[in-house]
């Protein structure tokens, strides 16, 4: 579906991660502004569905469609590439749960921590995408540095994070006032 001419060099990685942490940092300052705590323990359940959803689209559209003969075809074996969204909805919700968990546990600010945990698993997550060769294979991505690719994700899962917890607030306020309304 993508172009085989097409290359993602470390410049443009540096950009992205650029503009992922100009966005991070505007929308976790709205966030932490407007979610409190008690907001974030009562959106659980809600907050984990909404993740698993967002995932499954994104790794559906992303990996199964957009990019999976330039890139992801590379790494993860062809009967995988249908698994694949599903299986990082599920996981990735999970994970979210548990830095949920985690984000009311820490003695920081809960939405900035939870944002950020987003961060360590997009970190993570793909350290282990460059084991698996996601940087050697693919010569979309062969002119990429390591470096610049666990940049971008680390800022790139913070802005997914914050974008789960913000639409799962939105949707949390629109539900109470609905229940309000009943009540009146």
């Amino acid at each position: 579906m993508i172009p085989d001419d097409i290359k993602v060099t470390t410049e443009i990685l540096w950009k992205g991660a650029i503009f992922f942490t100009l966005i991070d940092v505007i929308l976790v300052i709205i966030l932490t502004r407007f979610i409190k705590r008690e907001d974030l323990f009562r959106m659980k359940w809600r907050l984990v569905i909404f993740m698993a959803l967002f995932f499954f689209i994104l790794f559906g559209s992303i990996v199964s469609i957009i990019f999976w003969d330039s890139v992801y075809s590379y790494v993860f074996p062809t009967w995988t590439r249908w698994i694949i969204p599903p299986l990082y909805g599920l996981i990735f919700s999970l994970v979210g749960l548990f830095f949920w968990w985690l984000a009311l546990h820490i003695p920081v600010n809960p939405i900035a921590s939870f944002c950020s945990l987003g961060g360590l698993w997009g970190f993570t997550t793909h350290v282990l995408a460059i084991y698996r060769g996601i940087l050697d294979k693919p010569p979309m991505l062969q002119d990429a540095s390591p470096i610049s690719a666990l940049t971008i994700a680390t800022f790139e899962f913070i802005f997914y994070w914050s974008f789960c917890l913000g639409f799962t607030y939105i949707f949390e306020c629109l539900r109470l006032k609905i229940l309000r309304k009943k009540n009146i």
